[in-house]
């Protein structure tokens, strides 16, 4: 028998000796590659289920057994990387067409388009008087309801509602009667 395997008593198991030698080791080695601790915690589990399942570990030095340790949880390390880091091998036409349809949101003349559009927006704010121009912003820009807004402008709820639905139907009413993207009194 060499000198370095630890005696078993008949009241300790092996599993449970390996594991309170070499648990903080093997744990550490795989938390250097793992992000969560329970991931972490998991795959050692899996790394000491395959301990218990092998029975040639009782005959190795402690040395053999650390090592056989270290490469099974290497093993797991690496199924863990597989199973969360790989990339579906096919995928479905429906995915891939909205993959597409995404770059075309980057194209030069779809980003043309929605500045002209933000353009024509600015302008149309531009127009309306300042009170209409505040409701909005506090209504759109600060997500305030418009109670919140009547306070702020000393109107009623009921009354900054009609102004800014007003306001909308304005807006919608410009934005209908644009020909070619040019304001309408141009």
């Amino acid at each position: 028998m060499d000198k370095t395997q630890r005696v078993v008593s008949p009241g300790e198991s092996l599993l449970a000796t390996l594991y309170q030698q070499y648990a903080p080791i093997i744990l550490v080695y795989i938390r250097s590659f793992v992000s969560s601790k329970e991931d972490a915690e998991d795959l050692l589990i899996e790394v000491f289920i395959g301990a218990a399942n092998n029975q040639c570990l009782a005959s190795m030095s402690a040395k053999e057994q650390l090592t056989w340790l270290r490469s099974v949880a290497h093993n797991k390390v690496i199924d863990q990387y597989r199973r969360t880091y790989r990339q579906p091998v096919s995928s479905s036409l429906d995915d891939i067409a909205d993959t597409l349809f995404d770059e075309d949101d980057a194209l030069p003349e779809q980003v043309a388009v929605r500045n002209e559009k933000y353009a024509l927006l600015q302008r149309y704010l531009a127009s309306l008087p300042e009170t209409q121009q505040k409701i909005l912003w506090l209504r759109f820009g600060q997500g305030m309801s418009s109670k919140e807004i009547g306070e702020i402008l000393n109107k009623s709820d009921t009354a900054i509602r009609m102004l800014l639905s007003r306001t909308l139907n304005f807006l919608r009413n410009m934005y209908a009667h644009t020909d070619g993207g040019k304001h309408p009194d141009e």
